[in-house]
């Protein structure tokens, strides 16, 4: 008997039909998760370094101001402001007329004294022969030996004057106490300067002293001799360096205790530049170390995994310090064992991973 089916009745049918089919086709095929791609790293051991950090200002510890030590005139300036010059260096000359003059006064009376003297010593040539054929007597020889010794005497001083006029006088050229870069011409040729009267500065790079602001809070961890890093902007080079010593006051405007190290010697180092300096408080000599990435938080706590076989391998670990991109493994890794590093976040224990290369 045949039966006929209105259409909508077997488009119904039809579209049923598909669904059962698809349903099947479904309970049949089970999806296979893929292995997790990752990235591995071996545990390796490094030398960290517990560090404290601060920005600070170097400070020069010899920029003399060159000052008159002699009353006269500026004849010569012959330095200017940003010229290097050398210890000893003549830098300024003042007039010496005054004491060239007081030099041949000085040379006069030397040569006076030494004539008198010589005249004298004749006389008591003479008067030792009379003494001896008793022609006078010993007190009357006495009287012109002692003449004789007065006008040592007044030789000497005369000398010493002599002396002290040419060490006076050699103060009119003035030259550098040290070696430097002139910072300031305070005197211009013809100023009259009396002593002590300020010449120029000179600044020295050779010895820097670097103060840096640590928070109070640390102050008990510092102390003199630990080791310091520091650089700073207008030289390329690292200095490493002690702390010199702890300023005794913690500084009411910023409540950070200043330590103090030295530069010696740096090229390229400026006084009044700004200064980065690392305090070294311990070192772990032969620490454990994985990269950040390979560290994931978990209910369980830190924990690593381990890739042995394709297959990932979760491990507890105790984190110490993190530097340059690497974290320390206190304890639950040992040195030379592999981690998943990217990827390891995606990670669960006994998962299958798939290494890229």
């Amino acid at each position: 008997m045949l039966v006929i089916f209105p259409k909508h009745v077997l488009a119904a049918l039809c579209l049923s039909l598909c669904l059962i089919a698809c349903g099947r086709t479904d309970e049949k095929t089970e999806k296979v998760p893929s292995p997790t791609l990752v990235s591995i790293a071996i545990a390796q051991t490094a030398r960290l370094e517990i560090r404290e950090e601060a920005v600070g200002t170097l400070e020069g510890l010899m920029d003399p101001t060159v000052a008159a030590e002699v009353a006269a005139r500026v004849l010569k300036v012959l330095v200017h402001p940003g010229q290097i010059v050398k210890k000893g260096d003549v830098v300024v000359m003042l007039d010496n007329t005054d004491f060239v003059l007081q030099r041949q006064e000085a040379q006069a009376e030397v040569a006076r004294i030494q004539a008198l003297l010589t005249n004298q010593g004749k006389v008591v040539e003479r008067n030792q022969k009379l003494v001896n054929k008793n022609f006078i007597s010993q007190n009357a020889l006495d009287d012109i030996t002692t003449q004789q010794s007065a006008l040592n005497e007044q030789l000497a001083g005369a000398r010493a004057r002599l002396a002290s006029i040419d060490h006076v006088g050699a103060k009119t050229r003035v030259v550098a106490p040290l070696s430097g870069v002139v910072e300031k011409q305070i005197v211009a040729v013809g100023d009259f300067v009396k002593i002590g009267d300020p010449l120029l500065q000179i600044i020295s790079k050779q010895s820097l002293r670097a103060h840096l602001p640590f928070p109070e809070n640390i102050a008990a961890k510092l102390q003199p001799g630990l080791k310091v890093k520091l650089t700073t902007p207008t030289a390329p080079n690292e200095v490493v360096t002690t702390i010199r010593e702890l300023k005794p006051l913690i500084g009411t405007n910023n409540l950070s205790v200043d330590i103090v190290a030295d530069v010696i010697d740096q090229p390229g180092w400026q006084p009044g530049a700004s200064v980065n300096g690392v305090v070294i408080l311990a070192e772990h000599a032969e620490a454990v170390v994985v990269p950040e990435q390979s560290v994931v938080l978990r209910p369980a706590g830190n924990v690593v995994y381990l890739i042995k076989n394709d297959i990932a391998e979760q491990r507890i670990v105790k984190t110490g310090l993190r530097q340059s991109g690497q974290i320390e493994i206190l304890e639950g890794l040992n040195a030379g064992e592999q981690v998943a590093v990217d990827g390891a976040a995606f990670l669960t224990d006994k998962a299958k991973v798939s290494i890229s290369h």
